[in-house]
């Protein structure tokens, strides 16, 4: 019997940042891990699928393509999704919803009269339900008259942990808080503080990073509804991951009782309580906590949402000298779409790429030790 071939696996991240999600995915034994623009090249059978969904701290969501062909005409499209082994992927009884995009290189253009064609052939063919609200996505892409089949085997974005539930009104994305922690440095070894912490994104990542504790231990994935699905093995494959033990302590801090009271709940509902402390803080009264040097990280207001933007400078000036000050031997990551904010901390910050984030372009800045 021949081995199956190797499944391309398209793991989609934040633009700008491909390069430490190939980090995340070749530490995790995914090989080869390219990064290309959008996202991470990868290959494996089924089980490399689950596993990247299940592991990932800094994808988005994880693509699957399962096969290709060429359609110069609607006609040609029409029977070439009739005859496409939908069934090796696709379960009869699982809704699904189409999603195609097209470009003026195919003669295949109309995104509608293509996306009709493909859903009637499923739905005729294999039997399933064409919704637009199926939680279960196939993305066709239309290219120089090839054709592109590519299951979504994530659903909802891989950033949805499956804990979380008290949020603030500008979260970081836990998937991008992961990476920044990542381009910081930070793997797990060192405490990390961040000072004006919200509902404890930054905090809880690098928990959960110490305790090896998978970021979708806790939730559901859209790859648990296709014909590929062998439930005994996942279940396995998530259980044969034990958490470790560390010695660390990581902090968060904000001058608003009630994201302190968010980040608490948020961090017992992820079992990451026991290693984490958030305390009703101020800037003017920050300190380092006893113990090893470590990462303070912060996502401060940078004034998008707020008219006035003079308070903003004198908070990030009083920032830089409360860490310039209380924190030798720390380093700073802080994250802002105003590079003059950044300056006014009078930090020696250096400056990464521009990463889409909110409706913005933010950066990530670092300095070395303090």
């Amino acid at each position: 019997m021949t081995p199956p071939s190797p499944l391309d696996i398209f793991l989609i991240c934040p633009p700008g940042l491909e390069p430490l999600l190939a980090q995340e995915a070749a530490e995790a034994g995914f090989s080869p891990a390219k990064a290309v623009a959008g996202g991470v090249e990868i290959t494996g059978g089924w089980p490399e699928v689950w596993r990247a969904n299940l592991m990932l701290r800094g994808a988005v969501r994880v693509l699957v393509r399962i096969g290709e062909f060429r359609a110069f005409h609607l006609a040609q499209l029409d029977k070439r999704s009739r005859k496409f082994p939908w069934a090796e992927v696709l379960r009869p009884d699982v809704p699904l919803r189409v999603d195609v995009t097209t470009n003026k290189r195919s003669k295949i253009y109309h995104a509608k009269a293509a996306s009709e064609r493909i859903e009637r052939a499923i739905s005729e063919e294999l039997g399933a339900p064409i919704s637009k609200e199926a939680a279960l996505v196939l993305k066709a892409r239309f290219d120089d008259n090839l054709v592109t089949f590519s299951i979504d085997s994530s659903g909802e974005s891989l950033h949805k942990r499956g804990f979380k539930a008290a949020v603030n009104k500008a979260p970081m994305r836990e998937n991008l808080a992961a990476l920044f922690l990542r381009d910081c440095g930070y793997n797990g070894n060192v405490p990390v503080l961040d000072p004006m912490c919200g509902s404890g994104t930054f905090v809880i990542e690098a928990a959960e990073r110490a305790l090896g504790l998978n970021p979708g231990r806790a939730r559901n994935f859209a790859f648990e509804q296709l014909a590929s699905f062998d439930a005994p093995n996942w279940n396995a494959m998530r259980a044969s991951i034990e958490p470790r033990a560390t010695e660390l302590k990581f902090y968060g801090s904000d001058r608003d009782q009630g994201a302190i009271t968010m980040s608490q709940r948020n961090a017992e509902a992820a079992g990451v309580q026991d290693v984490t402390e958030f305390s009703c803080t101020p800037i003017s009264a920050l300190k380092a906590p006893e113990g090893p040097k470590g990462l303070v990280i912060i996502n401060p207001p940078y004034g998008a949402r707020i008219g006035n933007k003079k308070p903003l400078y004198a908070l990030h000036a009083s920032l830089g000298e409360v860490l310039k000050r209380e924190f030798k031997g720390w380093r700073v990551g802080l994250v802002t779409a105003e590079p003059g904010l950044a300056k006014t901390t009078g930090l020696k910050l250096t400056a990464g790429p521009y990463v889409p984030h909110g409706g913005l372009k933010v950066r990530l800045y670092q300095t070395g030790v303090l």
